[in-house]
């Protein structure tokens, strides 16, 4: 616990920062494609950058792909 203590401010600030930005970027994109919005914003403000990374897999992709093949046809 004493690792904590020893981190400059700028640090903390930088990773709740990185957090909340994770975060409401998640919910708001999440919102506007219908996907669970308020499950992806509230798991993108624990931890940087697995929540971030998983959406791109499991949301974004399928859509571009989606996409993609109605714009081919």
């Amino acid at each position: 616990m004493n690792d904590l203590q020893e981190l400059p401010i700028w640090v903390l600030l930088l990773i709740i920062g990185a957090v909340m930005l994770q975060g409401t970027w998640l919910f708001r994109n999440a919102r506007k494609r219908g996907k669970k919005a308020w499950f992806w914003g509230l798991w993108g403000v624990t931890t940087v950058p697995m929540p971030t990374l998983v959406y791109l897999v499991v949301v974004v992709l399928p859509d571009l792909r989606r996409k993609t093949l109605e714009d081919h046809k």
